[in-house]
């Protein structure tokens, strides 16, 4: 008997879209007067629901849902795939390649503080641009330097995965992820950035100190090991290779690199942060969203690559490269606007919305931001697509927080940080299960091994989520 497998994020979303136009036949139409009908963030007048006449979808409307959905998302998607050609044009220098395996390389006989070091740099890229895929690379660099220094692949595998897993999850001025939802939910990227900071540094603190007292654990006494039944074998497996001589040296060049691959994303957090609302009139406010972050990655690619040496032809095809590697992002973010596009013709999403309004009538702000995150568990497991999570849900969520009187970017850091969470362990995800491949760890030792974990980290989201709706 053939094994059941869990359909794509495509054919998921594209059968909700089937979903939702059926519903268009059935619930009642309706709409809400808004504060500004035109504005980016349209805010619902609680109250004001009326009934309207029904619009019904059909299979015409169903099969264009995608095309609109791209019509309507088309700067999110092209700051996807610009996002890609610049992260294709960095890689392809090796700079950051050669970044970390130099620290590796230094902190030989000291691999006690490469743990804290790395999960931090891990940290930074996840928080900074979703590092996920790219962390693949690492698992045979640093395998055979935690097993020789008596350690266990766990270990290792922890440092990457849980390194940029929490990154993640407290994405800061992440572009899929916060930055995605932050443009369906109408909000600047950089409103909640000190909330998403705090959830941040707390839970790479929490995350660093679960991994340093496990290692200390099995260095003083193997057997205390969840592996130790395969480390002699791990050992003949890991210390037969030599991986740290295929990666490329830390050239002045590349150090170079290194330097105008932050200074993108520290002027990037620059542009974004509304500081007149938050009462700093000495720096001026650029009110940058997609547009001017689309060009400022799409020029950073080019100095990188210009820097780094690369002919024009070289350039073109790294950035070209890394574009075709996030094509499949821009393709979920148009079938998952395709439901948005289907419920507003159908008239349905402010019918959702006024449910959510009686609902939420008897809900206190700080329980509804915890249901949000509790929610956003399953949802996640569903659609592992940040990006086509936030996509789909955005337009729903965010409105249903200004009526519970909570502030869009604590939805959005509700709906991060349980995608984040999720993304840590969940089998459909090909870092996760590659990284463990790759380490020889099976699946439910995984789980075994990070669960309490999780829960620490689910009580830091849940305690910083409560403390953003208490202090506003």
């Amino acid at each position: 008997m053939k094994k059941l497998k869990m359909p794509t994020a495509y054919t998921i979303l594209f059968a909700i879209i089937i979903a939702v136009a059926i519903l268009t036949w059935v619930v009642p139409a309706g709409q809400y007067d808004y504060v500004d009908p035109n504005a980016a963030k349209k805010e619902p007048i609680p109250g004001t629901y009326h009934l309207v006449d029904r619009n019904p979808q059909g299979f015409k409307e169903v099969v264009m849902a995608p095309i609109e959905g791209f019509y309507d998302a088309v700067d999110v998607a092209l700051f996807v795939i610009v996002i890609g050609g610049f992260l294709g044009v960095v890689m392809k220098t090796g700079a950051i390649d050669a970044g970390i395996a130099k620290i590796t390389r230094d902190l030989k006989g000291k691999e006690k503080w490469m743990i804290p070091i790395l999960m931090i740099l891990f940290g930074l890229g996840g928080t900074s641009f979703g590092m996920a895929e790219e962390t693949i690379a690492f698992y045979p660099l640093l395998l055979p330097v935690f097993i020789a220094a008596g350690y266990d692949s766990v270990t290792a595998i922890s440092v990457i995965m849980l390194g940029a897993g929490v990154g993640v999850l407290g994405s800061t001025v992440n572009p899929f992820a916060t930055g995605i939802a932050s443009g369906f939910a109408g909000i600047s990227l950089g409103e909640g950035i000190g909330l998403r900071l705090l959830i941040l540094i707390a839970s790479e603190l929490a995350a660093i100190l679960f991994v340093m007292r496990y290692a200390e654990k099995v260095k003083k006494d193997p057997t205390k090991s969840i592996v130790y039944d395969m480390w002699e074998d791990n050992k003949k497996h890991f210390l037969s290779k030599k991986p740290e001589n295929e990666f490329p040296e830390l050239t002045g060049k590349r150090k170079f690199i290194l330097f105008l691959f932050a200074l993108t994303f520290i002027i990037m957090v620059f542009g974004v942060i509304p500081f007149e609302d938050i009462g700093i009139t000495a720096i001026p406010t650029l009110w940058w969203w997609f547009g001017e972050l689309t060009a400022l990655f799409l020029v950073s690619a080019i100095v990188i690559g210009l820097a780094a040496g690369m002919s024009e032809k070289e350039l073109v095809s790294a950035f070209v490269e890394g574009a075709r590697d996030l094509l499949g992002v821009a393709l979920i973010i148009g079938v998952s606007r395709g439901i948005t596009v289907v419920m507003n013709a159908g008239n349905i999403t402010d019918t959702v919305l006024n449910l959510g309004e009686k609902t939420l009538s008897q809900t206190g702000s700080v329980p509804f931001a915890i249901l949000t995150y509790l929610f956003y568990i399953p949802l996640s497991f569903l659609i592992p697509s940040t990006s086509g999570l936030a996509t789909l849900s955005m337009p729903i969520m965010a409105p249903l927080g200004d009526f519970a009187g909570v502030a869009r970017h604590i939805v959005i850091t509700a709906y991060q940080s349980a995608s984040g969470i999720v993304n840590l362990i969940t089998p459909t995800s090909a870092v996760v299960m590659g990284g463990l491949a790759i380490g020889r760890l099976s699946y439910d030792k995984w789980l075994k091994h990070t669960w309490k974990l999780l829960v620490i980290l689910m009580i830091i989201i849940i305690a910083a989520l409560s403390l953003g709706v208490i202090i506003g």
